[in-house]
């Protein structure tokens, strides 16, 4: 649209429309980045041509107007938004203009509190003479829903508190924690129903239910991070002093809250949550930053719909629309046949996602995706991308659903074969060039014999010179036809061939974990090498001793039982030993088994091990080495620059917390300090 007029007007109907679906229904239309923009957009658009401004648009007002379900909650003191900062520069703007402003009231010095910003839903918490008697959504700011009964079946929600005054509303976010909404969405596939989008939405759409019994079995928690009314005689001077009274009366106040007199520190303390924020239990999408001193935040007051002394950092966005183009399968070492989105590219969380996993069949019919939809992308950290779903509004007309090919399509003509009670099909051609192609990658791979040089390009150009047809292959490249071909430098050759030379002494448990064995992985393996110890001895043992080893279990037992009874694995396997391969397992630890049985986690750097020596440490004493804090965790072992999720999942379980030389103390005599 050239016309601003029109173009305003338009995406004030967007926006409108976008919050309705976001407050009200709790099923956001597109991912909170794109509304962004929509905003963004609006307010640039809105200020270029201040005429067109109006009082009633969505840049100047808050949220959506209270659902008809429950019933209407008058905020006494109104619950606002926050403007965003897309990145430094407008993170030091809005510290300039705060700057001005404080420096016409005659303040110079400024210490801010940075919290993280919780993505969830806002709640308002009112307790009167500590007794916990009314809770609201944030509503359209001024007026919110009454989810009373619903709130009170959280058990972070104190229903009593010592000391408190005749009137304390503090605002919170309600979220869902990962391992909640992860738990939800297993039980979801279990019974053939869709899976659940992301925290957040199911968060809202848990907390907004008719019947308090399904909000209190889903899990949720709730962090507090404001003030609201207060009625009391007492004197609070600052945001970070009223957090720590919050807490002080038994409110969960969230502990990774850190208070800095420098933009600098504040704009670190944003980046070092980009980098971690997948370490925390619970979603965040950004840093909350907070000018403390609460005379101050009266002095700059607030617009119309946001406060001047509070900023948004946002984070990197985790979720995109986009274009699906087509819908493809990919077939995999083992001969799993996967569907995967074929994308309009888009930046998703810093990096251009042009290709998606849509994990299987099944997956694809609840999620009910077609070529040619627009849909949300979504990529967590290091986690493949996932289309979360289509945007039903924006359908084309007449769009047909994708059916599952009968056929593989490496071309061969072989059927795509579903195995009963399995949500695979896989493709049950031994010479799929698919696959073979994937095994010979897999077998290259950092997990396995870790050859460097020889990545998933190179090994399709060495198919297609014909030097590739199996594994053992790699061992008898003929280096002088690659030097032959154009790109090939002897320096680069060179290298190639001494990583493959290298190779031949991997661990046995990297062999077995690249021979491609249907349900051995990296760990499984590992034990497996070390249960039997040679591969001679994994060649002829009966399935039930393979089985007998501690880590292995019967189904793994009998798929790698059913892979060397097949003659051209055992084959393979002698041109392996042909070639040098090392078929011998590590040697059984001659150390007291003083862990077993246990779990221990170690977060941050520790003076007197490396990394990989602590965790040999641990299984080397018989005990277990896992990335994260459980229930079954015996101890945490506390180094420098720990984790804070660890930490504080430890505390919240009542994990024993050691130090370096408690630790060695564990390791020595199995006691727990």
């Amino acid at each position: 649209m050239s016309d601003p007029a029109q173009r305003i007007e338009w995406l004030r109907s967007e926006i409108r429309r976008h919050n309705v679906a976001y407050y009200q229904h709790d099923a956001p239309t597109v991912p909170d980045a794109d509304y962004d923009e929509l905003v963004r957009e609006l307010q640039r658009l809105e200020a270029e041509h201040p005429h067109l401004a109006r009082p009633d648009s969505p840049t100047s007002t808050v949220g959506s107007a209270p659902a008809a379900t429950f019933s209407e909650v008058v905020h006494r003191v109104p619950m606002m938004s926050l403007d965003n900062a897309m990145n430094e520069s407008e993170l030091r703007d809005w510290g300039s203009r705060t700057a001005r402003r404080l420096a016409e009231i005659g303040v110079s010095d400024v210490r801010y509190v940075c919290e993280l910003k919780i993505d969830g839903l806002a709640i308002s918490i009112r307790y009167e003479h500590g007794r916990f008697v009314q809770a609201a959504t944030r509503g359209n700011g001024r007026v919110g829903e009454d989810v009373t009964a619903n709130i009170a079946t959280l058990g972070a929600v104190p229903h009593q508190l010592d000391d408190a005054p005749p009137v304390l509303e503090v605002r919170g976010e309600v979220y869902l924690p990962v391992a909640a909404f992860d738990a939800l969405n297993a039980a979801q596939e279990a019974a053939g129903e869709r899976r659940f989008a992301n925290p957040r939405n199911t968060a809202a759409g848990s907390l907004r239910q008719k019947d308090p019994a399904v909000t209190a079995s889903r899990g949720l928690s709730l962090w507090c991070y404001q003030l609201g009314e207060v009625v009391d005689g007492r004197s609070i001077a600052s945001h970070s002093e009223a957090l720590g009274w919050l807490g002080s009366l038994g409110l969960p106040v969230n502990p990774d809250t850190a208070a800095f007199t420098s933009l600098d520190e504040v704009y670190e303390f944003c980046t070092r949550w980009i980098e971690h924020r997948h370490d925390l239990p619970y979603e965040i999408d950004g840093v909350v930053v907070k000018i403390d001193s609460l005379d101050v935040q009266r002095a700059l007051g607030a617009t119309a719909k946001a406060p001047r002394w509070a900023i948004a950092y946002k984070l990197p966005p985790e979720e995109r629309t986009t274009l699906l183009r087509d819908i493809q399968v990919s077939i995999g070492r083992t001969g799993k046949a996967t569907p995967f989105a074929v994308l309009e590219p888009v930046v998703v969380a810093g990096s251009t996602v042009g290709m998606a996993t849509l994990h299987n069949e099944d997956q694809v019919r609840l999620k009910d995706v077609r070529p040619g939809d627009t849909v949300i992308v979504r990529k967590a950290g290091d986690v493949i991308p996932e289309v979360v779903g289509p945007v039903i509004d924006l359908r084309p007309a007449g769009l047909a659903p994708w059916s599952f090919p009968a056929v593989c399509p490496c071309g061969r003509g072989a059927p795509l074969v579903r195995v009963e009670g399995e949500a695979q099909h896989r493709c049950v051609d031994p010479l799929c060039p698919q696959q073979r192609w994937a095994r010979l990658s897999h077998f290259a791979s950092r997990g396995a014999m870790d050859i460097d040089g020889l990545g998933e390009s190179q090994i399709q150009t060495f198919i297609d010179l014909g030097l590739l047809s199996d594994v053992s292959d790699i061992y008898r490249l003929d280096y002088e036809l690659i030097l032959a071909q154009r790109g090939y430098q002897e320096t680069s050759v060179r290298k190639l061939a001494l990583a493959i030379d290298a190779s031949k002494q991997r661990p046995l448990g990297n062999l077995l974990f690249g021979l491609n064995i249907v349900h051995l992985g990296q760990t499984g393996a590992a034990i497996l090498a070390e249960g039997l110890g040679s591969m001679d001895a994994i060649l002829d043992a009966p399935v039930d001793d393979i089985a007998a080893i501690d880590g292995i279990g019967p189904v793994i037992a009998g798929s790698v039982r059913a892979f060397f009874d097949e003659p051209a694995n055992r084959e393979l396997v002698e041109r392996l030993r042909d070639a040098g391969l090392n078929f011998t397992g590590p040697e059984r630890s001659t150390l007291p088994q003083t862990l077993t049985g246990m779990s221990v986690v170690v977060t941050g750097s520790l003076q007197g091990f490396t990394r990989d020596q602590v965790e040999a440490a641990i299984k080397s004493r018989g005990g277990k080495a896992p990335g994260s804090v459980s229930k079954r965790t015996t101890a945490v072992v506390v180094g420098a620059d720990p984790g804070g999720s660890k930490l504080t999942k430890a505390t919240e379980l009542g994990v024993p917390v050691l130090d370096e030389s408690q630790f060695v103390h564990l390791l020595d005599t199995g006691d727990l300090p």
